[in-house]
């Protein structure tokens, strides 16, 4: 038994992944679109190092237990993808590369990078699980809650959740799983997956219409077996802290309370804060540990502390260190010494009171979708 009760899953080769093709954010470079420094994509390896090196240099990834994994098996990926999806996958990146779905280009050696992502996943909560750890992070990249069964999106490969999740259950039997995504972007991908099943609960809190392009989704509840078990919290753009912290109280936490999950698992991606070329929700580092501590309760409550945070998106090279550095002192309940620059200033730029009343009216009628 390890003395570290915070595990964080983390492989170098992740951060070798390189999206095909030259991009601008996500548009191919081409006509009046310009080229930009490396690959251009705003899905880069940066951000990620970055978390992992203020990690270091404040002197919290000492208080944790620091784990690589094995790539995910092929009988793993196939419990959620069909063969001829990976097949495909696995021939292009044997090649030179190509893109399987929308504004998801891969280029060589991708497909065992994306496996080595689900590996990850799959360590983390198969870890958390057996006890070895309390809770866990897995650094996964390439992401993967916009990736479909059969359809790559939004830079996701592989839907490593998912995929840890079929694993969980096929090798433990876990009965009632929870997916909070608190990713700026909407998780189509686990939606999909998931949707007409009462076993996972998935909760995702997004942007409305920002992605997939036009996606709202609080009418969308599951289906079949799965109806009721699928819930969509769409906000409104430049809604704040204040924004989530309502979506929690009056959402996320009663709907735990109800569906009682085992084991709750994360989609952490960083993107809702304030200064993402892809979003604008306006959140700021202490936002993410506040959804942190919130996660931990709630699995306290319910799930014996079983905790898992997937990383998803997060693309500003600046502020998502200090977003990620937030979530994996709250995780592991360690405070470093490091000073956080950016949530004064995002403090200034909240939204104000006529905003947070219709936000609030908003997710009251969402609330009442789920009679909540």
């Amino acid at each position: 038994m390890s003395t570290n009760k915070t595990a964080f899953f983390h492989d170098e080769r992740t951060l070798w992944h390189v999206p095909g093709g030259l991009h601008a954010l996500f548009l191919p470079v081409g006509g009046w679109v310009q080229p930009m420094a490396g690959s251009g994509m705003a899905e880069s390896p940066d951000s990620k190092r970055r978390i992992k090196s203020l990690m270091d240099a404040s002197g919290l990834t000492d208080k944790l237990a620091v784990r690589s994994a094995p790539l995910a098996e092929e009988d793993d990926l196939a419990r959620v993808h069909p063969r001829s999806y990976l097949d495909e996958f696995k021939k292009l990146s044997d090649g030179a590369g190509g893109d399987l779905g929308d504004v998801a280009p891969f280029g060589p050696g991708s497909y065992e990078i994306a496996r080595l992502s689900a590996g990850l996943a799959i360590a983390a909560v198969d870890s958390v699980w057996r006890g070895e750890f309390v809770n866990a992070f897995s650094m996964s990249r390439p992401p993967g809650h916009h990736c479909l069964r059969e359809h790559s999106m939004g830079f996701c490969l592989l839907n490593n959740i998912g995929i840890a999740i079929e694993a969980a259950k096929a090798r433990h039997g876990i009965e009632r799983i929870a997916v909070i995504d608190w990713d700026v972007h909407h998780g189509n991908g686990t939606q999909q997956i998931f949707y007409e099943r009462p076993d996972v609960l998935t909760i995702s809190l997004h942007q409305e219409h920002c992605f997939p392009p036009g996606y709202s989704g609080a009418e969308d509840r599951g289906a079949g077996a799965g109806e009721g078990f699928n819930i969509n919290v769409p906000l409104q753009p430049g809604g704040g802290h204040e924004t989530y912290v309502y979506a929690f109280e009056r959402i996320v936490m009663p709907a735990l309370e109800r569906f009682r999950p085992q084991l709750i698992i994360v989609a952490s991606g960083l993107d809702a804060n304030g200064v993402d070329p892809l979003a604008r929700m306006q959140l700021h580092p202490e936002s993410f540990r506040w959804m942190t501590r919130q996660a931990k309760a709630a699995a306290a409550r319910h799930a014996a502390g079983k905790l898992v945070i997937v990383h998803e998106g997060g693309y500003s090279e600046a502020c998502v260190p200090f977003c990620g550095l937030a979530v994996m002192e709250e995780l592991s309940g360690h405070r470093t010494e490091v000073q956080d620059p950016f949530t004064d200033f995002f403090g200034l730029q909240q939204p104000g009171a006529r905003f947070m009343s219709l936000q609030r009216e908003l997710i009251d009628d969402m609330a009442g979708l789920h009679g909540l």
